[in-house]
């Protein structure tokens, strides 16, 4: 591999076989050379996107709400179903109002002259201008197109759920409208950024164009590890900061009610996730099926790890343990998930589950944060062991699929587990302060405007009824 922070001479060789959703969506703008060749829409790549899309939906509406609900004291149990179900429906207007166009298009570009590249997109497809039944966006195979709508939508569910994760970590007293303020402006100058650093490139007709900042220096991202987990991650850790413990934090029961909740909610998470990361692939072929087969293998390693450490420092292996490192596992091969191998992939699941456990059941605790449902602990902490590790367990000789290069047609022959954990760890140092910035931020902000918590007596009544006018429970 070339030296990992030489951005031009690297652009080919990070257009990777299965490198998470970047930036394809060209209508079919592709060199002279290909102008005379028809673009090919495969049927089978489309359903799978579309499929997987619905999926990653499920994981927010109901397969996140469940999992959170099930954590939380059954007078705030609503309000979390709520926070979770409200910022899923607001993101998704914001994502087709302004979000795809300021993740996925950048200068250089046929879409967008007037883009930041390599920082954010430009407002060209704005209210999803130009886009129809008839634009297309190319997938990782030169001139084989998916319908840009497909794309859309498969890129809306991760825009979706990714704030939706931050509301774990300030439950129970933090005001509705002060979730949404924030939620909102860290999606603008958080979420859109770091999507457009990490995922905008030319696609394989284009590979050479300006491309984001990360994915310029040769960050691996599968499906959302940086964009996703470790910036939400440390978003629900600043918050929890900002905000304050619980009223009783560390002296009161703070116990889930409903842990069955909590276990379907997970369940639906896992299954979820398979679109997750296999759809990141956007075509049906073998990369899919190994993204599956990863997470499937990652997760079941992950949630053992968790309980197993549980059972040796606690003396016994819980179900919320358990689960806890299911989705720990499922955070942690996210950015590995069609780079590495299965045997890498159960390496990084092991890491994931007890490193996650060590943080939640340990250290935390030690650091006096009442970051409510380990937002952190999780997405944070897993995501930066996935990224760091996707760069040792990419390597072929570890059994990685490499890196892909497009001038030469083939996988390039010198690949550098050094220089591409150095690469990693800079993937990892940018979403930390870039989010840890914009979200102090934004909370000093929400915080002057509305405030940011419900007064004493409502958070002790609980936030059903003070806020909603609701119980979960009439008995």
């Amino acid at each position: 591999m070339t030296r990992p922070f030489a951005i031009k001479p690297l652009i080919p060789a990070l257009a990777l076989t299965g490198l998470a959703w970047p930036a394809l969506a060209q209508d079919a703008a592709a060199p002279a050379a290909a102008e005379t060749i028809a673009p090919i829409v495969d049927k089978g790549d489309t359903t799978w996107m579309m499929v997987s899309a619905i999926l990653v939906m499920m994981m927010t509406v109901p397969g996140l709400a469940l999992f959170y609900g099930g954590l939380v004291r059954s007078k705030n149990m609503l309000s979390v179903l709520m926070q979770v179900f409200t910022v899923f429906c607001v993101m998704a207007l914001l994502w087709v109002a302004f979000g795809y166009s300021l993740a996925f298009t950048g200068a250089g570009s046929a879409e967008d002259a007037t883009a930041l590249t390599p920082f954010i997109g430009g407002l060209s497809k704005a209210f999803l201008a130009g886009v129809s039944t008839s634009s297309l966006a190319e997938t990782f195979t030169t001139n084989v197109f998916v319908p840009e709508y497909v794309f859309v939508i498969f890129q809306m569910a991760f825009a979706c759920i990714a704030p939706a994760l931050i509301v774990g970590a300030t439950v129970e007293r933090m005001k509705f409208p002060a979730i949404l303020m924030f939620v909102v402006i860290w999606f603008f100058f958080s979420y859109l950024p770091m999507a457009h650093m990490v995922w905008w490139w030319g696609g394989p007709s284009a590979y050479d164009a300006p491309a984001g900042f990360l994915f310029g220096h040769g960050d691996l991202d599968f499906a959302g590890g940086t964009v996703i987990h470790i910036n939400a991650g440390i978003a629900g850790l600043v918050a929890a900061i900002v905000v304050g413990p619980r009223l009783g934090y560390g002296k009161e029961l703070m116990a889930p009610h409903n842990l069955p909740f909590t276990l379907l909610g997970g369940c639906l998470l896992w299954i979820g996730w398979f679109g997750f990361n296999a759809g990141s692939n956007m075509e049906a072929t073998g990369t899919a099926a190994l993204a599956i087969l990863n997470t499937t293998v990652a997760t079941a390693a992950a949630g053992l790890a968790w309980a197993f450490g549980e059972w040796i420092f606690r003396g016994h292996p819980s179900l919320l343990g358990g689960v806890s490192g299911a989705v720990a596992g499922l955070v942690g091969i996210t950015p590995a998930a069609g780079f590495v191998g299965p045997m890498g992939a159960i390496v990084i699941g092991l890491a994931a589950g007890f490193l996650c456990m060590w943080f939640v059941i340990s250290l935390k605790g030690k650091l006096g944060i009442d970051e409510s449902l380990d937002v952190f602990g999780i997405h944070g902490v897993g995501g930066i062991v996935g990224a760091i590790l996707t760069g040792v367990f990419a390597a072929p000789a570890l059994g990685g699929s490499g890196v892909f290069d497009y001038a030469s047609g083939a996988v390039a022959p010198d690949y550098s587990i050094a220089g591409q954990v150095t690469t990693q760890l800079l993937g990892v140092v940018v979403a930390v302060v870039w989010s840890g910035v914009v979200s102090f931020v934004a909370l000093m902000i929400v915080k002057a405007v509305v405030g940011l918590r419900v007064p004493a007596n409502d958070e002790r009544q609980g936030l059903d009824v003070t806020t909603h006018g609701e119980n979960a429970y009439n008995s």
